[in-house]
């Protein structure tokens, strides 16, 4: 069987040796559980379309996990692609550039919602994002949380007990759940809002630190996990991805909060306040040693995959605008790095 050896860069950390492209090692995603679905989804028709190119591996490791594996660095034994379910961070950026990792592409593959979910019998219909906040901060406004029912949060609920089975903080659910649905209510407190300017990390720390005194519960990245856990335990909440109530509406409910319930409507049109971008980033430098990846991510963002009638949407993606769809697919065939000195 005859080889080839592909070097990734001029400054490469180390030959990543592998054989004929025919037998090429399989393409290996890592990352969100929210993502997951969808690129298994491209994943089976890459292996279809193109058995010779190996079956790819997706791994739902979670968001913050999975940019850790992805920026490890460059060569066999690391990833190819990152599933996540918010946008790389700069810290992330720098640790990829740190190892070497210094060409990704990122592109945005549709919408999602943070979803407030929970068994159909029970009582809770909506919240707001300061009865979520109240309820899950560690230290609601600075001080210790001491509320136990949901009643305790606000006298218009019922008094069921505070249990919220949730993402681990390794998820990008997680770290979307906190700036978009808990930052809101703790940066209208004046004292917060003044805290931001004079102590950024105290702020973020109060205004998106979870309780860990066993009201949320972390589900780990199995976000069927939590699913069913809502079935057995009636009167628990559960947050996932809107792509998992879609799939179990038959068994749970949707919570609305701020009186809008998520739905592939809300979320498009961002209405809903959980409603977030979902992204893929590739490697560049094991685009050439790794033939699948192009395959795939043209896959990702095929019209027929993302689009408004996109096979995706059955699964509970929601579809971009079409300008970002579009943009989206330029992304894939030229695989435009992403500047890192713009992510936050």
């Amino acid at each position: 069987m005859t080889s080839k050896t592909y070097i990734y860069a001029a400054t490469a950390v180390a030959a990543f040796s592998l054989p004929a492209m025919a037998d090429a090692r399989s393409l290996r995603a890592v990352g969100s559980s929210t993502v997951y679905p969808f690129a298994k989804m491209a994943a089976e028709r890459v292996a279809r379309a193109n058995p010779r190119l190996g079956t790819p591996i997706i791994e739902s490791t979670g968001t913050g996990a999975g940019m850790k594996l992805f920026c490890a660095g460059v060569g066999e034994r690391f990833p190819d692609i990152e599933n996540a379910s918010r946008r790389m961070k700069a810290s992330e950026a720098k640790l990829c550039a740190a190892n070497g990792v210094k060409d990704v592409t990122e592109i945005q593959i549709g919408l999602d919602g943070v979803a407030i979910a929970t068994a159909k019998a029970t009582g809770i219909a909506g919240l707001t994002q300061k009865d979520l906040y109240l309820a899950l901060a560690k230290t609601p406004y600075g001080k210790p949380n001491k509320a136990k029912t949901w009643k305790d949060v606000n006298g218009k609920l019922p008094a069921l007990p505070i249990r919220v089975y949730g993402p681990p903080t390794t998820s990008g659910t997680r770290d979307a759940l906190g700036e978009l649905l808990l930052t809101p209510p703790c940066e209208a407190n004046p004292a917060m809002a003044a805290m931001k300017k004079a102590d950024e990390a105290k702020f973020k720390a109060i205004c998106t630190g979870i309780r860990t005194d066993g009201a949320y519960i972390e589900a780990g990245e199995n976000d069927n996990l939590i699913v069913q856990k809502l079935g057995a335990n009636p009167g628990t909440l559960g947050i996932f991805g809107y792509s998992f109530l879609e799939e179990n509406a038959a068994t749970i409910k949707g919570v609305a909060v701020n009186g809008v319930q998520p739905t592939y409507q809300t979320i498009a049109a961002f209405q809903y306040p959980g409603a977030r971008p979902l992204y893929i980033y590739v490697k560049n430098a094991h685009v050439a040693a790794i033939p699948a990846i192009r395959a795939f991510v043209a896959e990702m963002t095929k019209e027929s995959a993302i689009g408004p009638k996109g096979y995706m949407l059955a699964g509970g993606l929601v579809s971009a605008p079409a300008p970002i769809r579009a943009r989206s697919q330029q992304a894939a065939r030229n695989l435009t790095p992403v500047k890192f000195a713009e992510l936050k």
